[in-house]
C-alpha cells in the first residue's frame, strides 16, 4: 500500500483489512478519533509504538509526555507540522 492509497482509505468507515496496530493507530488519528488511535498503540512496547505515542501526546499538546515516548523512541521531537510528521511516520510503516 502506498501513503496515498492509505490516506484515500480515509473516506471508509474502517480501516483497511490486515493493517498492522501501527497503520490502525494512524488511520484512526486521521479520522479524529485521538482515543481510539491512542488506545490501540499504547500497550505496544516497541520504537514504533514509541514513536506514535510521542505523535499523538505532541497532537494532544502534553509536550512533556511525548519527549518521554521520543526518547524511547530514539527520535528527536520534531519542529515540522502534526500533518507532515503524520506522513513521516505512515510512510516509514507502509
Amino acid at each position: 500500500m502506498t501513503l496515498h492509497e492509505f490516506k484515500q482509505s480515509l473516506s471508509e468507515d474502517a480501516p483497511p483489512q490486515n493493517l498492522s496496530i501501527y497503520l490502525q493507530a494512524l488511520w484512526y488519528d486521521a479520522k479524529s478519533d485521538w482515543e481510539k488511535a491512542h488506545v490501540l498503540i499504547q500497550d505496544v512496547n516497541d520504537e514504533n509504538a514509541a514513536w506514535i505515542h510521542a505523535y499523538l501526546h505532541r497532537k494532544e499538546g502534553d509536550i512533556g509526555n511525548a519527549g518521554y515516548w521520543y526518547r524511547r523512541a530514539g527520535k528527536n521531537r520534531p519542529d515540522f507540522s502534526l500533518n507532515d510528521e503524520w506522513e513521516q511516520i505512515s510512510n516509514a510503516l507502509l
